[in-house]
């Protein structure tokens, strides 16, 4: 069920058939686990879309829970508002969840034409900047466990570049319209919790702004490990 649950939240709306298909199970069993999802409140039919199935506003109750100040969703809100003010663009908060890494907060720009991720937003790890700047962090074997591999001599000394400098880079390698940048958010064992991103426009973070927005982000990044 957590399957079915998990494709549907990515695919949204989705039938049935089409969920069947993308899990490779049984339609009816399928339905079954649809069925259950609805009643407990955590999927809804999609509005017009009929037969297609989305996420209720439920999922939030688990992705927003009360919490004392040490959370790092609420430490990290500051950070974020600050760099939105110094930079212009789009600000927000990653952290590891499994095999990949979410968007656990957002503060988009103000610009008409600006890069917004939604909250829960998978995070992909080949190429994404949060991934380029929590893997110099990892052991060695979960740095292959997540990357799917042996790291090679060349990652490994980009890992060493953006741990001795505090941020990373994705110059478009994702979308090419796009440049994100990120800081690893470092427990008090040196372990990443969590990242702070920003994005933008490639031609509103050109080369030459980005030592200075990368200065931002270690600083912010700096003053949350030492909160943690």
């Amino acid at each position: 069920m957590l399957k079915v649950f998990e494709r549907t939240a990515a695919l949204q709306p989705i039938g049935v058939s089409a969920l069947a298909r993308e899990l490779g199970a049984d339609k009816s069993a399928v339905q079954r686990d649809l069925m259950t999802l609805a009643d407990a409140g955590w999927i809804r039919t999609a509005g017009s879309a009929l037969g297609q199935w989305e996420l209720t506003p439920h999922i939030l109750t688990l992705a927003r829970p009360p919490h004392s100040s040490d959370n790092l969703r609420q430490r990290a809100w500051l950070s974020l508002e600050r760099l939105r003010g110094e930079t212009g663009e789009t600000a927000y908060l990653t952290v590891p969840d499994g095999d990949q890494f979410v968007v656990l907060d957002a503060l988009e720009s103000q610009h008409m034409l600006r890069m917004v991720p939604p909250i829960g937003m998978v995070v992909r790890v080949e190429g994404s900047a949060t991934a380029r700047a929590i893997l110099p962090h990892l052991p060695a074997g979960e740095q292959e466990r997540l990357l799917g591999g042996p790291v090679s001599p060349a990652m490994l000394e980009e890992f060493a570049v953006t741990r001795q400098r505090g941020y990373a880079v994705n110059d478009g390698d994702i979308e090419p319209s796009a440049v994100a940048m990120a800081s690893a958010i470092l427990d008090r064992q040196g372990a990443p919790e969590g990242a702070l991103v920003l994005t933008g426009p490639v031609d509103r973070l050109p080369p030459e702004r980005r030592g200075e927005i990368g200065a931002a982000l270690r600083r912010e990044a700096h003053q949350l490990s030492q909160t943690a």
